[in-house]
């Protein structure tokens, strides 16, 4: 189905071309007056200079041309040349049973899917998810749903770091501790076991005990290097300690993104690149994009159009160490061998920007991948406190991931249990969906560019532009169907009738632009589009439940087509919450 607006502007051009204009002037907006009319066109405005004539006179020529229009039922030329257009509710109905009908509401599926791979996560192997990792996993899991919706192959990457030097340093804290462990023994030659030698909280006390003692102690890091060396040169008792504690941490990780609803496709990492980087580094210089530039390797990506400094990109340390720069472009090199996409989209913190230039511009310039490959980087702002400041805990550190998830679900247990009275066991369930929800709308709902404040109060609130709001109304939805099909009425055998009020009329026209909304969010891989678009359509839900009857409704077609238009605005609300990654209960 074509958007709206595009059939509205549609009717509007043969009005002008109807009238002796250009039909380019008649594109249709929504109106920025919704109290005097419903949709406008300011193309008389736009023709006036062209044609030689005042834009009222336009105008009018134009309205005269749509007094038989099936599609408005209004348009009105006001000074000093605006088109006021109010839309005809049977043409409303009949595109509102043309999205009924169809399995996606009437969104178009592109001509030629792309394939495209989201790198989003980013956890680091050994260390706890914190809040930092928050809006990285809530926004990559949403673009990633957004573009499967709207018809594309997408691959979700967590991008694990383990490959580093915090491998080296947790290696070390563990030989330390524990220098008898047969991984240690050089001349060991037999299975090891296949038990890890440690649990994940022993893990994520031995990471910042050895990186402190490393920062303090030179020799110490020392070893630590040394050990990243051994891991990385092959050492089979240090390749078996990894290999537990990617075991140990990938468990652990999973079970923290699955209680944020974010699945992961592909569970690659640094390390999986590893043995590509030589050729990498090889092709790079026998075709000479990579030079020496004191002591390191480099690749020149500066463009006679930068306004602004654009450092080379550093391939290898001058010690022939590798770097991100170098995993990140021989997982380019390998994304594109294994895969082919067409499009690699990066979410990471907005300050890495100038970085993944760098990047980009690289794997251009050195041919890793074709000239039609689209490379974007979404960079998201920071979640501060109350202060204005980043996300601290009370004794001013980095709060863990999970205890963040789990205060606030203890906070909407609060509030669920002063508001109604439940099972113990269904009131914690509840309070788990719909924190959730209130976690990824308070942050989808904001530009991912821009830093928010995280409030937990305002976030977890049954009121305003919230998750819990989005969900209640949903809900109430439900609990209408539900009554319908106590009464003996069947909610999937209704049929939509004609909007027969404003607050109707505008529920109905909210419900219509659904596709345009949806299409628009994948293009520009902006989920807050979708929060604001299903803010407004619980707003109008709301509006109009409030001056509706509906199981009330004496006659019989009408309250079938009402049921008809809950029906179709419950299926849009949850579609657009799966996109955000998160569901609605049956009943709150």
């Amino acid at each position: 189905m074509k958007k709206l607006l595009d059939l509205l502007s549609e009717e509007m051009e043969k009005a002008f071309e109807a009238a002796g204009y250009g039909g380019a002037l008649g594109k249709v907006t929504v109106s920025n007056r919704p109290d005097l009319c419903e949709y406008q066109c300011n193309g008389a405005m736009a023709g006036a200079k062209q044609y030689h004539k005042a834009p009222l006179s336009i105008a009018g020529e134009v309205a005269e041309k749509l007094k038989d229009s099936e599609v408005f039922t209004e348009a009105a030329a006001v000074a000093p040349g605006f088109l006021n257009l109010k839309v005809s509710e049977d043409f409303l109905l009949k595109y509102l049973q043309g999205m009924a009908a169809d399995e996606k509401f009437g969104l178009e599926m592109p001509g030629k899917p792309k394939k495209i791979i989201v790198d989003y996560g980013g956890a680091n192997v050994a260390k706890p998810l914190h809040v930092g990792h928050l809006r990285s996993a809530i926004i990559g899991e949403s673009v990633k749903r957004i573009c499967r919706y709207v018809g594309h192959e997408v691959i979700g990457d967590v991008h694990l770091g383990d490959w580093g030097l915090q491998m080296g340093l947790v290696i070390t804290g563990l030989k330390d501790q524990k220098p008898d462990l047969v991984y240690f023994d050089e001349n060991y030659q037999g299975e090891y076991p296949k038990e890890a030698p440690f649990t994940i909280s022993e893990l994520e006390e031995i990471y910042p005990a050895a990186s402190a003692k490393s920062k303090e102690d030179p020799e110490y890091k020392a070893r630590a290097m040394e050990a990243t060396y051994k891991l990385q040169s092959g050492d089979r008792g240090y390749r078996a300690l990894w290999r537990h504690m990617m075991d140990v941490s990938v468990a652990d990780l999973k079970k923290n993104y699955d209680s944020l609803n974010v699945e992961f496709d592909l569970w690659k990492g640094e390390s999986d690149v590893h043995d590509l980087i030589p050729e990498m580094v090889a092709y790079m210089k026998d075709n000479g994009y990579a030079y020496i530039s004191e002591g390191a390797l480099v690749v020149d990506v500066k463009e006679e159009t930068d306004t602004k400094e654009i450092p080379p990109c550093m391939i290898l340390k001058s010690d022939g160490a590798s770097l991100y720069n170098t995993t990140d472009l021989a997982t380019i090199m390998e994304r594109m061998r294994l895969y082919h996409p067409d499009e690699i989209i990066y979410l990471t913190d907005k300050r890495q920007e100038l970085y993944f230039e760098q990047v980009f511009r690289c794997a251009r310039k050195t041919k890793l991948v074709t000239p039609e490959t689209e490379l974007r980087f979404l960079g998201f702002g920071t979640m501060n406190g109350s202060d204005g400041k980043p996300f601290k805990t009370r004794d001013g550190g980095v709060m863990r991931l999970e205890n963040l998830i789990r205060e606030t679900k203890e906070e909407m247990l609060r509030k669920i249990k002063e508001g109604r009275r439940m099972p113990e066991e269904e009131a914690r369930k509840l309070a788990d969906i719909i924190a959730v929800a209130a976690l990824k709308y308070g942050d989808l709902s904001n530009q991912a560019s821009k830093d928010y404040i995280f409030d937990i109060d305002r976030f977890t609130s049954f009121e305003g532009d919230t998750g819990p709001y989005i969900l209640y109304t949903v809900v109430r939805i439900k609990s209408i169907l539900n009554k319908y099909r106590e009464q003996g009425g069947d909610p999937e055998k209704t049929a939509l009738t004609k909007p027969d009020n404003a607050s109707e009329k505008a529920l109905v026209m909210e419900l219509c632009g659904f596709n345009a909304m949806m299409q628009s969010a994948a293009e520009e891989i902006a989920p807050h589009k979708v929060c604001a678009y299903i803010y407004d359509l619980a707003n109008a839900f709301n509006h109009f439940y409030h001056e509706t009857k509906i199981l009330s409704e004496e006659d019989a077609a009408k309250k079938e087509g009402l049921i008809a238009l809950l029906t179709l605005t419950r299926d849009v609300l949850e579609t657009c919450v799966d996109v955000l990654g998160f569901s609605a209960p049956e009943r709150m």
